[in-house]
């Protein structure tokens, strides 16, 4: 199997998630109180307790109860060379949504000023410590809506010159059982955020989109709004269900499948006419694309993987070329469908034809210069 010795020195995971919910108001509503209290109760508690978009987007409680930050994240990496023939010597901190009971009712939320506590503690993090992986930079939370987004903006970076972009959660979904990040539809396209944005292009930031794949259009309106800001699509604009059935009925024929894919495939197209936009070859493991609802795994193998993305990788890499193409892991929310290596290794396989330019840029080179990784 191919690797990607002797054509890079180590892989930039551009997509990782850092928290400890023993500690931190890392997203402090109903479920997240629960999650702090379900390994005392088990999977079982999980399953009756929390409604079925949660649980279809985590798949196990484990997965968000727990802490995470560099040594579990070391632990999940430790095969990665192996497989891969090197390490991953440097990560990008995503956003993982605090907002704290003192600052949700405040006029400032939900931008809220705990996400700058989120940057605050991702800095405190032993990353570089050991064999650690190195803290390359840190995407933040924050809304653009907000009247105080610019405020925002320079405490977070006051805190550290690490904070090279921002990320607000803007999907929704019509099925009702499918899990919505954001409580409106229409939000990167809405005359407030596009308005606010401004402040993210006057600083040169980067900003990630997460939006389902039916959103595709309203990055589009973004992109063509702020061409001179570069655009990251996480999780190769998330086609759910495209896999399987998840919610009360998407994905649920083999029909219904084929529509999603088709629709996914032309907005992308669209996308990637706008050359400030990225994506990001993220979320391969992610539940939501309708694998299964087993809680200890859908996927099984590395080849298993490879087959199923595949598809969404020849198609991307295909329309937005090698330089606008990056890998991230999402741990540790894909971790209960597929290992780190695995993922790892069903990418390697997939894009080692294109040759080792390709590899490069999508393991490494990319994100060092979007993400303005020294």
């Amino acid at each position: 199997m191919s690797t990607l010795d002797g054509v890079i020195t180590g892989i930039v995971d551009a997509h990782l998630h850092q928290w400890n919910p023993r500690s931190t108001p890392w997203a402090a509503n109903r479920l997240s109180k629960l999650y702090r209290f379900v390994p005392a109760f088990g999977d079982r508690v999980f399953s009756m307790a929390v409604s079925q978009a949660d649980r279809e987007y985590v798949l196990t409680p484990s997965t968000v109860a727990r802490v995470y930050e560099p040594m579990q994240y070391l632990g999940d990496a430790s095969a990665v060379t192996t497989i891969a023939g090197v390490p991953i010597d440097t990560v990008v901190h995503m956003e993982s949504h605090w907002r704290s009971d003192e600052t949700a009712g405040r006029a400032e939320s939900p931008a809220g000023r705990s996400a700058v506590e989120e940057t605050r503690y991702v800095m405190g993090l032993p990353f570089g410590v050991g064999q650690s992986p190195r803290l390359g930079a840190i995407v933040a939370h924050a809304d653009p809506r907000s009247e105080s987004f610019g405020e925002l903006l320079d405490e977070h970076s006051a805190l550290t010159d690490r904070v090279r972009g921002i990320r607000w959660i803007t999907t929704r979904h019509p099925d009702p059982k499918i899990r919505n990040g954001a409580d409106v539809d229409g939000i990167l396209a809405s005359t407030a955020f596009l308005k606010g944005f401004a402040e993210v292009a006057e600083r040169g930031l980067v900003f990630d989109a997460f939006v389902y794949s039916h959103q595709l259009y309203d990055v589009v309106t973004l992109a063509r709004e702020y061409p001179e800001v570069t655009i990251v699509v996480d999780h190769m604009g998330a086609p759910v269900g495209v896999f399987g059935p998840v919610g009360a009925r998407t994905g649920a024929t083999a029909g219904a499948r084929a529509d999603i894919l088709r629709l996914w495939r032309e907005r992308m197209v669209t996308l990637a006419a706008c050359p400030n936009v990225m994506v990001k070859m993220s979320g391969l493991g992610l539940p939501v694309l309708g694998y299964g609802r087993e809680r200890w795994g859908n996927i099984g193998s590395r080849g298993t993987l490879a087959e199923m993305v595949g598809p969404l990788i020849d198609h991307v890499v295909g329309h937005f070329g090698a330089d606008r193409v990056m890998f991230g892991s999402n741990f540790p929310i894909d971790k209960p469908n597929a290992a780190l290596d695995m993922i790892i290794g069903a990418l390697v396989d997939l894009l080692a034809s294109r040759g080792d330019y390709v590899l490069a840029k999508a393991f490494r080179d990319n994100a060092m210069r979007v993400y303005g990784i020294e």
